[in-house]
């Protein structure tokens, strides 16, 4: 598949309202909740004012002339924050999309990014049953805690 790694457009800033809403892990058998459910506070810290602070970062990954993925970090306290100043990962594709290596490029593509700005480590928070686990452990993110249903993994840079 051909495909293109970018970063995001101010413009585009709007797309990761899809993509917050993708990045919501839904086991197989369990009904999907209703894309309104991202008005809710705890995913609104991932895109609210996207782009406002310094270390919001996105890239995006293009196919079929659209964005299909897109990796954003930030500074938040969300889910996956471990400490300040160590920005949390997001990542999200498309359903058709997924499987196909793009995600594990848009996270080299982030991790390179966080590196060459000095950063020292990432993090983020997965479902232990999410199949995207196994991603995050190949590009170099490990658990450091965990709670029923999470890891808390982090990324040494």
């Amino acid at each position: 598949m051909n495909y293109n790694i970018r970063k995001i457009r101010e413009d585009e800033y709007k797309f990761l309202d899809d993509f917050i809403y993708e990045a919501i892990f839904i086991p197989d058998g369990v009904e999907p909740p209703p894309k309104s459910i991202i008005t809710q506070p705890d995913l609104q810290v991932y895109i609210k004012d996207f782009g406002t602070q310094k270390d919001d970062i996105c890239f995006v990954a293009e196919a079929d002339e659209r964005i299909v993925g897109a990796v954003w970090v930030r500074d938040m306290n969300d889910y996956g924050h471990i400490e300040e100043g160590v920005p949390s990962f997001a990542i999200s594709l498309y359903k058709e999309y997924r499987n196909l290596g793009i995600g594990t490029r848009l996270m080299e593509t982030m991790l390179c990014e966080l590196k060459g700005r000095g950063y020292k480590k990432t993090s983020l928070a997965v479902q232990k049953a999410n199949y995207a686990v196994r991603m995050y452990k190949k590009v170099g993110f490990v658990i450091v805690d965990e709670n029923d249903e999470e890891y808390i993994m982090v990324c040494e840079l």
